[in-house]
């Protein structure tokens, strides 16, 4: 691992760098889905905001179950064996590696963050198939060329690359710079490659609301945005049907609870790079 990796070695030091007095997205996102890993201050903000729109915690799911379906399709369909997860939050059920690997014990996966609390839990993501590999970057989305450099200590950038910026790039206020961070990390890897994001999106007067109490109770903003804002992430690349759409209606399962999911204020997709 990099010098930048350091941090695994050492507890103290990744628990200093923990605020627990202010809500965090990877904290918040991880009540929501059921977890474990949160902070009183970060319930409280989650149980304000679903007063206000209950609707996110289905967003929190959904967008959990839009990342399974999206990376099965890329392992089994696609044969991707390579995953770059940026933003990846707290280790939970069916994280990537564990999705790719069920189907595809090959696969490699790099995730990314630089939350000191999900550094803690770095080794659980760590875990790996004997014939695969994962590996955990302590960096950040807005140093887009670093984070391919240390990548290809694990993977091979000169084969096809999954990227993967799920409920991410809203932390990004500039969006011509968000769409620069997409574009500078799409441009380091080869033809072949995907790109997966989804984002909550600004598709209702609930969510809108949701998004101002998060970014009024001191987190680190998160900004949602129109649905066309979401798909000129995937300018010049080729978007795998059914195109942009809301995450429940990505590819749902026909069997099973994916079936029968809510309409959600979240918005993903997956496109491949000619």
């Amino acid at each position: 691992m990099s010098d930048r990796d350091d941090g695994l070695k050492s507890a103290d030091a990744i628990r200093a760098r923990i605020d627990t007095r202010t809500p965090h997205s990877a904290r918040f996102w991880n009540y929501f889905v059921g977890g474990k890993d949160n902070y009183e201050v970060d319930r409280e903000v989650g149980d304000q905001i679903k007063e206000i729109f209950p609707g996110l915690v289905d967003v929190a799911l959904t967008s959990r179950h839009f990342l399974g379906r999206a990376v099965r399709e890329l392992a089994v369909e696609r044969g991707i064996r390579q995953f770059l997860d940026i933003g990846t939050g707290l280790p939970t059920a069916d994280n990537t590696h564990e999705v790719a690997q069920r189907v595809a014990p090959d696969a490699r996966i790099v995730y990314v963050d630089n939350d000191p609390l999900v550094l803690a839990h770095a080794r659980a993501l760590l875990t790996s198939t004997p014939e695969g590999r994962t590996d955990y970057l302590d960096a950040d989305l807005f140093d887009p060329e670093w984070i391919l450099k240390a990548a290809a200590g694990t993977l091979d950038l000169s084969r096809p690359v999954a990227l993967m910026i799920l409920n991410t790039l809203g932390h990004v206020a500039d969006y011509d710079l968000a769409r620069s961070l997409v574009s500078r990390l799409m441009a380091g890897l080869p033809s072949g490659s995907y790109l997966v994001i989804s984002d909550s999106t600004a598709t209702s007067e609930g969510m809108i609301a949701a998004s101002d109490a998060y970014n009024a109770s001191g987190a680190v903003p998160y900004y949602v945005r129109p649905v066309e804002e979401i798909a000129r992430f995937f300018e010049g690349l080729e978007l795998v049907e059914p195109g942009i759409a809301q995450v429940t209606r990505w590819r749902p399962e026909p069997d099973g609870a994916n079936g029968t999911e809510p309409a959600v204020d979240a918005y993903g997709g997956v496109g491949r790079k000619p």
